[in-house]
């Protein structure tokens, strides 16, 4: 990443101050490891809160679900408000949020409390698009590609720190609820440390932001989260009014919301960017690999957790032996990520989208067929695991490369929002399958949710392995 000299911004009087490539990379990785503890750190005590908290397993599915709503909705805030203001600026208030979030989760004493943190905490969405910015205004098309591939390995290395972290808390201190406290260290070290290094970016566009736009597309998600995460419950009948017209509402909300972005002069998502193959070819890998490796992460900590003797499944595992045994898959996933640029440039961008998908289906293939005992169900999760590394680095890449510069943290904020979108979509399917199959009057859901869930996730995979051959192969070299 070469230097930039000192020169005005585009739109600003105020210079751009050269800052050395090894400052902004250690800035970006502090970020990234933050954001990645703050997505970690619940997986090893979910079990544990079932029993602090007085809710059951099927309710922990919302922790993941109000988080990535959030992160729905601050996503493509973030992203054009840095393309407007300066995605350093931005940056800085977006980690802010995130460590009043991480404070209020510190100090959550009820479900309801760690939810409205769980919310603030989902501002972490902003951090990739926003440092994508930084990177695409200062470096070339392969620097970004290794560079994104670097983040990815430093928000899955912050994972297992933050696992491993929240695992000895949580074994080491009488109450679990200590733990809460470690998304609150992390993200205070980075706000702390890249507030002087990281730079500006040296293009702003100008415009607006489109709050209209925003509003509605907040609305229309939450809305079919809110039917999809319900439905089935008591007074959420599938056929009942309530889940109908949350649904039904949403999705015409959404469809709304669409039909106004296509009309407004600066959208906050560019909906017509969809028309072109390869953008909707990427979105749905995207939110179909999410689907399956967010949506599944509070239920297979719950299934490590559980007892066999109790439940009849489980692996029986405690906190700090939950955070080691997710370690490996986390490893792979980043390492793949790190890999993946190579491995595009051998195989195809198109075939690498294949591969990925494809891994993933095999991992949880195995996993339903080899659950019983640790070691073969952790090798499973390694397998999907590869696949999820590399899609999780190509439909980055692939989603910034679509667009032109002007639009970079928006083009990566599309990803990002699609990535949590199916993320929600996910845990609210999860959510469904385990409560449906949770006893009246059980914390714990059937063995048989699990197996659905498993399932599902495999058909998810195979039909965004099936999709990604739609891709068409760019000419243009990086």
């Amino acid at each position: 990443m070469p230097e930039t000299a000192n020169r005005p911004l585009r739109g600003s009087a105020a210079p751009i101050q050269a800052v050395p490539p090894v400052a902004i990379l250690v800035s970006i990785m502090l970020v990234e490891l933050s954001s990645g503890i703050t997505q970690g750190f619940l997986s090893p005590i979910l079990r544990s809160l079932t029993d602090v908290l007085h809710v059951t397993a099927a309710d922990l599915n919302w922790l993941s679900i109000t988080n990535l709503m959030a992160s729905v909705a601050f996503t493509p805030l973030l992203s054009r408000l840095g393309d407007l203001h300066g995605h350093r600026r931005v940056l800085r208030w977006n980690i802010a949020v995130v460590l009043a979030g991480s404070v209020v989760v510190g100090l959550a004493g009820s479900f309801r409390t760690l939810l409205i943190g769980q919310v603030l905490q989902g501002a972490f969405a902003g951090f990739f698009p926003l440092l994508v910015g930084i990177l695409r205004n200062r470096g070339t098309a392969a620097e970004s590609r290794r560079s994104i591939g670097t983040m990815v390995a430093a928000l899955m290395g912050g994972i297992c720190v933050g696992m491993v972290a929240s695992g000895l808390v949580a074994h080491y201190v009488a109450t679990p609820t200590a733990a809460l406290w470690v998304p609150t260290v992390a993200v205070a070290v980075a706000f702390l440390v890249t507030w002087p290094l990281l730079p500006e970016t040296e293009e702003r566009p100008g415009g607006r932001l489109d709050v209209r736009g925003g509003v509605l597309l907040c609305a229309g998600l939450v809305a079919v989260m809110l039917g999809l995460g319900q439905g089935g419950m008591p007074g959420w009948e599938w056929g009942s009014a309530r889940t109908l017209g949350c649904l039904g509402g949403g999705v015409l909300v959404t469809a709304i919301w669409a039909v106004v972005e296509t009309r407004s002069a600066e959208p906050v998502i560019d909906v017509r960017l969809f028309r072109h193959r390869n953008v909707a070819v990427v979105s749905v890998v995207a939110t179909a690999f999410s689907f399956c490796l967010i949506g599944l992460q509070v239920a297979g900590a719950v299934f490590m957790a559980t007892p066999k003797d109790a439940a009849g499944y489980g692996l029986g595992l405690s906190p700090l032996q939950i955070a080691f045994a997710m370690i490996p898959s986390m490893a792979v996933i980043g390492l793949a990520a790190v890999a993946a640029p190579a491995l595009a440039a051998r195989i195809g961008d198109r075939a690498t989208l294949v591969l990925g998908s494809a891994l993933m289906a095999v991992g949880y293939l195995l996993t339903l067929a080899f659950h019983d005992s640790t070691a073969p169900y952790l090798l499973c999760q390694v397998v999907a695991g590869a696949g999820a590394g590399i899609l999780q680095q190509s439909t980055r890449t692939l989603a910034v490369e679509s667009v032109p510069h002007d639009q970079t943290a928006v083009g990566s904020g599309i990803n990002e929002l699609l990535i949590n979108v199916g993320g929600s979509l996910g845990a609210a399917c999860v959510l469904a399958i385990t409560a449906a199959a949770t006893p009246a009057g059980s914390v714990l859901p059937d063995y048989t949710a699990y197996a659905a869930c498993w399932v599902v996730c495999a058909a998810v995979s195979l039909a965004g392995s099936a999709f990604a051959l739609l891709y068409r192969p760019s000419t243009r070299t990086a």
